[in-house]
Formats: C-alpha cells, sequence, structure tokens
C-alpha cells in the first residue's frame, strides 16, 4: 500500500471515529421523540421552551448523583396518597391521575415507566412511613404526593432528603411552600413542587364571597388541628379581617371520626357568626357536624362552607350537606390541553372508561399536570450513553422544575416559582343547593377567582 492510500485510510478511519464519538454523545446532544409528540434534547437543555436549568451537563457530575437505568429496566414512579380511611377518596382519584398520565406520556427517552402505591393514611404518622417505605424501594426517582398536607409535612423531608423529586395535586397549606411574599413556609423543602393552589388564594376567596357576595360580617371557623385545616383557616381569617369582616371564634373538633359535636356546636351558636367556614375533612367530624347542627338554637340561619377535603361524593351525598358552599381548586378546564395532547375532556372519558366511573374528587387533573410535568423533566435531562443506559441527574431535575414556565396542563399554563407554586392559583365557590346532585361537577359554581383577583388582598395591597 502506498504512503498516499495509507493517509487516505487512516483520514477515513479518523473522520468515521469522529461520527462515533458524535453519535455515542460526545457532546451530549442526541434528541428523542417521546410519545407525548414532543422533541427534546437528551442532554437535558431540551427543544422544550417551557422548561429551564437542565443543561447539558453529564449526570455523574452531577453534585446531588444520579439514577442510572440499564436497558429494558423501567423508570420507577410512586404515588404516595390516602388510599384507605374517608380521605381515600381523595387519594385514590389522584392514584388513577397519575396512571392516565403515565399511559399518555408513553415512554420516556425509550424506556417505559413503572409505578406503585403507598398510603400516606392521611396523618403525618402515615406520611413518614409511607416515605420510609418509598426510600427503601430501588432507585425511584419521582414522588406523586401527598393527598394531605399534614402528611407533606412528615414525608418531604424524607423524601426530597433522599434526593428524589416529590410533586403533590392537592397538598395546599401555605407552609410547604411560601408566603406569597417572597418568603419560604415553615416545612418548605427543596425538592418539592405543587400543581394544587396555595391555601393563601382560597382563604381570600373564601372571605371575598363572604363578605362581598354574602353581605356577612361575623363569621365563626373550625379546624381539626392538621396543617391544611388550621392553615386554611389562618389565611381566611386574616383575608376576612383584612376586608372588614370579624371573626368571632377559632375552635377545632377533636379530631374524632364519630364524635358526638354538639358541645362544639353549641360553642360556635353562642358566638353568634352568620357563617361558618369549616376546611376539614369527613373523617375529622365533618359529617357529624352538619348532621348535628339542625339540633342546636342558634344555627338555623347560619351558612356552612366547606373546602376541598368535604367536596368529594361521600360528602355531598349526605343530605343535610344541602345549602352548603364549598370553596376549591377551579374545576373549568376548558380550552386548556396538556403537552400529551389531552384535554380534559378526553382525561374524564379515558378516567369514565378504566374505572368505571367519573371521578370522585377535585384533583385528578392537578394530579395528572404534576406526573406530566415530572415525566416531561426526566426527558429533558436524562442522558442515554451507546450502551442504552439511561443516567438522570438529581440536581438537574430540580433545576428543570424550578425554571419550568407557561408549560401547557390540564389546569390551565404552569409556572413554578422558587418555592414550588407551579399550579394556576385558580379557586371556586360552589353551591350546593340540591340534595339530590352528588357529582361533584355537576354542582353549580357560583365564583371564580384567579391570582390577580386576590393578591393584593393576601398582601395587602
Amino acid at each position: 500500500m502506498s504512503r498516499i492510500s495509507r493517509s487516505r485510510h487512516l483520514l477515513i478511519l479518523m473522520v468515521v471515529l469522529a461520527f462515533v464519538i458524535a453519535a455515542c454523545g460526545g457532546d451530549n446532544a442526541g434528541s428523542t421523540t417521546t410519545a407525548a409528540g414532543q422533541t427534546t434534547t437528551t442532554a437535558g437543555g431540551g427543544t422544550d421552551s417551557t422548561g429551564g436549568g437542565g443543561g447539558d451537563a453529564d449526570p455523574t457530575q452531577d453534585p446531588m448523583g444520579y439514577w442510572e437505568f440499564a436497558p429494558g429496566e423501567k423508570i420507577q414512579i410512586r404515588a404516595l396518597q390516602s388510599l384507605s380511611g374517608d380521605a381515600a377518596t381523595l387519594g385514590i382519584d389522584q392514584v388513577r391521575g397519575m396512571e392516565l398520565a403515565v399511559a399518555d406520556y408513553g415512554q420516556v427517552l425509550g424506556f417505559d415507566v413503572e409505578t406503585g402505591e403507598e398510603d400516606d393514611t392521611c396523618s403525618a404518622e402515615g406520611g413518614q412511613t409511607g416515605a420510609q417505605a418509598i426510600v427503601a424501594q430501588d432507585k425511584v426517582v419521582a414522588v406523586i404526593g401527598t393527598t394531605c398536607s399534614g402528611a407533606a409535612y412528615a414525608a418531604a423531608p424524607v423524601l426530597t432528603g433522599a434526593g428524589m423529586v416529590m410533586f403533590s395535586g392537592s397538598n395546599t397549606a401555605p407552609g410547604l411552600t411560601s408566603d406569597l411574599q417572597g418568603n419560604a413556609g415553615s416545612n418548605h423543602y427543596d425538592g418539592y413542587y405543587r400543581t394544587a393552589h396555595n391555601d393563601l388564594f382560597q382563604g381570600a376567596a373564601v372571605a371575598s364571597y363572604v363578605y362581598n357576595d354574602l353581605k356577612k360580617t361575623k363569621a365563626a371557623a373550625i379546624h381539626d388541628g392538621d396543617p391544611y385545616t388550621e392553615g386554611l383557616v389562618d389565611a381566611f381569617i386574616a383575608a376576612f379581617e383584612y376586608l372588614g369582616g370579624e371573626v368571632v371564634l377559632k375552635t377545632a373538633t377533636s379530631g374524632q371520626q364519630g364524635q358526638d359535636q354538639t358541645t362544639l356546636l353549641n360553642e360556635v351558636a353562642g358566638a353568634g357568626p352568620e357563617v361558618v367556614f369549616m376546611p376539614i375533612f369527613p373523617q375529622t367530624g365533618g359529617p357529624e357536624i352538619i348532621q348535628q347542627k339542625g339540633n342546636v338554637s342558634g344555627l338555623e340561619d347560619v351558612i356552612f362552607i366547606g373546602a376541598d377535603g368535604l367536596f368529594v361524593q361521600t360528602f355531598v351525598e349526605i343530605p343535610q350537606s344541602a345549602g352548603m358552599y364549598f370553596s376549591g381548586p377551579d374545576l373549568d378546564f376548558e380550552g386548556n390541553r396538556s403537552k400529551t395532547g389531552k384535554t380534559y375532556a378526553d382525561m374524564r372519558a379515558a378516567y369514565q372508561e378504566q374505572y368505571g366511573e367519573a371521578p370522585i374528587a377535585p384533583f385528578h387533573a392537578h394530579t395528572y399536570d404534576a406526573t406530566v410535568l415530572v415525566l416531561d423533566a426526566i426527558a429533558n435531562v436524562g442522558v442515554v450513553d451507546c450502551d442504552g443506559v439511561l443516567r438522570i441527574g438529581k440536581k438537574a431535575l430540580r433545576d428543570y422544575l424550578n425554571g419550568v414556565a407557561d408549560f401547557d396542563g390540564l389546569i390551565g399554563k404552569l409556572t413554578c416559582d422558587e418555592f414550588g407554586d407551579c399550579g394556576s392559583q385558580r379557586v371556586q365557590i360552589a353551591h350546593h343547593g340540591d340534595a339530590s346532585v352528588t357529582d361533584i361537577s355537576a354542582i353549580p359554581v357560583v365564583a371564580r377567582y384567579a391570582r390577580a383577583d386576590l393578591i393584593d388582598i393576601i398582601t395587602g395591597g
């Protein structure tokens, strides 16, 4: 072989090697198309303008470490939701939302996604126990949950401390994120996110409706000692007093299901409120209060208002719940389309077909969106090497979620702030005027509020 031929072969070999190195991710710039229909860069920056922060860093250099999945392994996602007791309606509804999202999104970077569930029992004890059970499992990237804020207070430090992302569709306690004025909540942990609203908005919405629409100026508030219920009561009180109302009583239930609530109701009647706001749960006295209030003198004309913890099918089936108002997430999703391409009507139809009934609680769409956000974040920061091994940087995943802006969700456009609030912050008030109507989606909505309607009440203008 001549010297020229040898040089030519050497040049060709070098060119081929250069292509091989590039194809194997020398700069980690390969791309793939997911089942959701979006093209993303496997290195993490992605072509998706709705997120940010992932960059093209090597996951093996991630300061928090990384997850590694060999070809054929499944990406692990878990639900930590209320699966037993009276709050199970809320939790099961959200597990279904997660499952539908995983099915609609499809594979992530060529890898299937496997889910599983743990029970948070809507309690701090259940949240901690469930979180510890998940940490003991192998390669769990993210946890969708919890159902109840009280469970999240205990679960968040365990899960985020293990490097996981925790994303809730229904936690609303302000302490989990912020006071909306730049200050972290008392139980905020990096790596925690939610699509549910911050209850500072819900408290302000109820206060505004009571004061401005119902024209009532005296209110009592009942909580059960849980961070969610007391936090929402405090948010309502602050907003109601800011508007000029008077809170004549703040009190708590015993937190015991099935217990006689006559003593509590006599205390409420003695304070002389026009309205009672009781954002509690079925298992902490909600049914008993409603069923027994008719036996207490002085409450005949008092308006009772519940929140999303009571706005479930099993509670509105109680005949005495007729006449109540309920605050909660705005369930008008018309015109929105998820990153998966699905509308809420599509999702609701799939829910009916898959589970044989209409949605049974308010937060399934929020949990669907939380799940899609997590899967899309993985698609944007994950790197698949030449051997087909997927690596996901732990800090890169959080950085990406921290930069999410105007993400297409079923509940609307989603933008995550620095404390993990990603929801649309829209709240509705529904009036359960007809005892025969027990489908919560059919109960008439009498008021809707957006962030702009409430932020001045929260911050003091």
